[in-house]
């Protein structure tokens, strides 16, 4: 490796705190500050209108749970725009799934319930992605076809009316599912420990690598500080269930999408499908995989969705594929593929149950809320774009005025040739 660019050295420097920069611009963290901002207007306005607290430890609990399934479905369906297709059938496999399980689970017991919900729900997958690629019809009108035959089949399965578990250990083993807390001590030093670990962990595998270790230590610094921090403004949460399978299933998105050959060759596939075929990457099967976890992750929120109600009706969950799209936009994923991330569309997502969340807490009439979560997806769009559209620009003019090289030597051959 070349001096200029090896890890080690000082000039490595300035280019990683550029992609740290890069990483903090509103185009990019955004969604973030968007959150925050949120949560600090909502928590003075509560406090000035004689509101209970807007960040007490219930409210909080309140709203990861609420925002919990969508969130799941949100990470499943970022994968898919990510590989540069695109899923509306999510909401319509969910509850097949969640009737499907209904339906089966008094006389087959939950697991085997469950494995046939899941199968459910990865067929549905299938199907979607093997017509996208083995058929060539587009994505849209493929889900969106899928979307109301799936709804049919809800509609055929449950008969047009409400079915719920009657057997009382099938709603017993429904409901341990779902229902019930986990309890989180000092969850600032929960946290400090986890961040401090993940730190830790950079450090030694930048020593590793030669690279830098200042991410790993300003991690490890700042789990120091929560950690310190804990006693003094720690407290306790009880965490849902579903949120903890919230939190295990975008870990581990999260990290395949981030650190293995997959995630990379996702997101090339999603870039240029035609790049990644030339390169050997088999398309077809990132693409048609994509689609497959996606029905997988609908047919798991499906079972969680009839666990949590212990019923379905045919219009069970209907229109919940627009809020999952518009939490993954929140989080900058691109609709032409490529580009985004699943920690973004959570956070996404979470923007919006925060919203529906404090105008409940605000006690305001439930006439503007379409209003104003339709103008912040916009307002989200739009910010993103135009960010896109700087980053191009800033791109084209990099390239521009890349000074030429005129202070290299020629070599020993060129020398000769320049003699004869």
């Amino acid at each position: 490796m070349p001096p200029e660019t090896s890890p080690r050295t000082p000039a490595a420097l300035p280019a990683r705190r550029s992609r740290l920069t890069a990483a903090l611009r509103p185009g990019n963290a955004g969604v973030v500050y968007a959150f925050v901002l949120i949560v600090a207007v909502l928590t003075l306005l509560s406090a000035q209108l004689g509101r209970p607290s807007y960040l007490s430890p219930t409210n909080i609990v309140n709203i990861l749970d609420q925002s919990s399934l969508v969130a799941i479905l949100a990470v499943f369906t970022t994968v898919v725009l990510i590989s540069g297709n695109f899923d509306l059938s999510v909401a319509s496999v969910s509850a097949f799934s969640a009737a499907t399980v209904l339906s089966v689970v008094s006389t087959l017991g939950l697991p085997m319930a469950m494995a046939i919900a899941l199968g459910a729900g990865l067929l549905c997958g299938a199907v979607n992605g093997l017509i996208v690629q083995r058929v060539g019809i587009n994505a849209f009108i493929v889900t969106l076809g899928t979307m109301t035959a799936v709804r049919g089949l809800v509609l055929i399965l449950t008969d047009g009316r409400t079915i719920t578990a009657e057997d009382p250990d099938a709603q017993r083993a429904l409901i341990a599912l779902q229902a019930g807390y986990w309890t989180v001590p000092h969850i600032l030093a929960v946290a400090g420990a986890v961040v401090l670990v993940v730190g830790a962990v950079l450090v030694l595998l930048a020593r590793r690598s030669g690279g830098s270790p200042l991410r790993g230590g300003v991690a490890v610094a700042a789990g120091a500080v929560l950690i310190a921090l804990s006693p003094i403004l720690g407290f306790e949460l009880r965490l849902s269930k579903p949120t903890y399978y919230l939190l295990v299933i975008v870990t581990i998105t999260w990290a395949v999408l981030r650190y293995t050959v997959i995630g990379r060759r996702l997101y090339a596939v999603g870039s240029n499908a035609e790049a990644a075929r030339l390169s050997g990457i088999n398309v077809d099967r990132y693409k048609i995989g994509a689609f497959v976890l996606n029905g997988l992750g609908s047919g798991f929120v499906g079972v969680l969705f009839a666990a949590k109600l212990l019923a379905i009706n045919p219009t069970g969950l209907q229109g919940t594929e627009l809020t999952v799209l518009a939490a993954a936009i929140l989080g900058g994923t691109s609709l032409f593929g490529g580009l985004g991330s699943v920690l973004k569309s959570v956070v996404g997502a979470l923007i919006l149950f925060t919203l529906d969340n404090g105008f409940n807490v605000l006690n305001l009439g439930a006439n503007y809320q379409g209003l104003i979560v339709g103008t912040v997806v916009i307002v989200a769009a739009a910010i993103y774009t135009i960010a896109g559209r700087q980053r191009q620009v800033r791109r084209v003019r990099e390239s521009q005025a890349k000074p030429v090289d005129t202070t290299s030597k020629p070599s020993e051959s060129e020398r000769q040739g320049a003699l004869r």
